[in-house]
């Protein structure tokens, strides 16, 4: 990287450190007293964001994750980084270029959280934590030390999963390692936990709203991420007995680091490292999968309602009218979540199956008014010359309405396919990890927007383009 693109990418942050007169290391800042007139990125819905929204000499920068929060600093959006002080390791604040500017008085005890009411499973985990070596178990994670081994185990044939949410993706908590194995101190807690009730295990990645959603419906067994115990947050769940004590910890940019790293380097640690190229592959896949199933169904379901808005009968017609309104005027992500959490939610079908039909009933009703609309444009008299011809009703529209209307309606058909392609980047809300929560998981370890986004941004890109064309190729063969 020349020396210009390094002024102009770190411009911002030159400016603002500048203007908050800090020393070769950044702000200069001791105590929570010092933080008046700064801005504080933290992630929205959390102990910090209700804290300091009191003050009103300090400025929020809100985001939906952690690392979110760390690039706001990074890129000067934001002078200070508040969270955990567990949530950025030595490693990473030299690589990323930051520093503790100093730990917060407070502290907190740090617990699961389970669905309310759900007295057995908090027995059950309480009396395992309090058997756990937990000092030992931290201290492997947090500095290194020996790894604990786990208890020899058994799985109990046709024993159901402990399901877990955890709401971070960070090294020390609980980060994916290796692609696929779930590691830090919650993943290990909860891990040892099922194996000791001979239960699976399974984790996934969600934001802290999604997963109290999941617990409150019990879609989820524990939700977990280093979440604090408060008097507000006992109103709504249960925690389990705390199995770490937290401070606070406020985190600057330190201009003094030499943390940089090549771009090759880059590339590595976003791909090769921990095997994270394969979340990006299975992310594609999952894409891949939903949307093909979502079109095939939603063009049977899409036909169906074309033969209702076409049909004699007026209560046909009104059903039509009336579902197309309804889809039509609920965002796609608020549908998916109804059909996940309260719909579908004892169906016991997967989530890749609820996300499926979710978008096949929303493509459903867009290609039955592009089927209609078509249809209707194909002149009266083509279908008076076919029968006056003693072609039979569905040998008229099958030879001559349908490939006309097929033309008229060809192009705004793969324009709703390819809008329903782009709209799978939501399902990462029913934790499901396609592309963008692969892109999501990524980031959110490494602290780099950039690679992630510009792998997935080209991914879809060329699906979009692939779809588009097969579609048109596939038409043009029929005909």
């Amino acid at each position: 990287m020349t020396t210009m693109k390094k002024i102009l990418l770190f411009l911002p942050l030159l400016i603002l450190s500048a203007c908050s007169g800090g020393g070769d290391k950044g702000l200069d800042i001791h105590s929570e007293d010092d933080l008046a007139g700064l801005t504080l990125s933290t992630t929205a819905g959390s102990y910090y964001q209700a804290k300091f929204e009191q003050r009103g000499d300090v400025k929020m920068f809100l985001t939906n994750s952690e690392s979110d929060a760390v690039q706001a600093v990074r890129q000067g959006l934001a002078d200070v980084y508040v969270s955990d002080e567990v949530m950025l390791t030595a490693a990473d604040q030299q690589r990323l270029g930051m520093r503790q500017a100093f730990r917060g008085d407070e502290c907190f005890d740090v617990a699961f959280v389970i669905k309310k009411g759900n007295n057995e499973l908090a027995r059950q985990m309480n009396a395992f934590i309090a058997s756990l070596p937990l000092d030992s178990i931290t201290e492997h994670w947090i500095h290194g030390g020996p790894a604990v081994a786990e208890p020899p185990y058994v799985i109990k044939p046709g024993a159901k999963p402990l399901r877990c949410v955890c709401c971070v993706n960070l090294s020390p908590v609980c980060f994916m390692g290796d692609g696929s194995e779930w590691q830090g101190i919650d993943a290990d807690v909860l891990r040892r936990f099922a194996h000791s009730q001979g239960r699976p295990f399974e984790m996934n990645f969600q934001e802290v709203s999604a997963g109290v959603i999941a617990i409150q419906t019990g879609l989820a067994d524990v939700l977990s991420g280093f979440l604090f115990v408060t008097d507000e947050r006992k109103k709504s769940m249960d925690f389990t007995m705390p199995y770490y004590r937290c401070h606070p910890g406020y985190f600057v940019a330190d201009k003094s680091s030499s943390g940089a790293m090549s771009q090759i380097e880059r590339w590595k640690m976003n791909l090769l490292t921990e095997n994270r190229w394969r979340l990006i592959t299975d992310g594609l896949v999952e894409t891949i999968i939903i949307t093909i199933f979502s079109i095939l169904l939603g063009t049977a379901l899409g036909a169906g309602v074309c033969a209702c808005r076409r049909s004699k009968r007026k209560w046909l017609r009104k059903f039509a009218d009336v579902y197309s309104d309804f889809i039509n005027g609920i965002p796609t992500l608020v549908l998916l979540l109804i059909m996940f959490y309260v719909v579908l939610a004892s169906s016991g079908l997967s989530a890749t199956v609820v996300a499926i039909i979710t978008f096949a009933l929303c493509l459903a009703s867009s290609t039955g008014n592009i089927f209609d609309s078509a249809i209707s444009s194909v002149p009266i008299g083509q279908t008076e010359a076919g029968l006056s011809l003693g072609f039979t009703p569905l040998k008229t529209f099958t030879g001559i309405v349908f490939p006309q209307a097929l033309q008229k309606g060809l192009p705004l058909y793969i324009g709703e396919c390819v809008s329903l392609l782009k709209s799978t980047s939501i399902v990462g809300y029913i934790s499901i990890a396609d592309l963008t929560r692969a892109s999501d998981l990524i980031r959110s370890r490494t602290f780099d927007a950039l690679i992630p986004l510009l792998i997935v941004t080209i991914l879809y890109f060329l699906l979009a383009w692939l779809l588009s064309k097969t579609l048109s190729l596939l038409v043009t063969k029929k005909q």
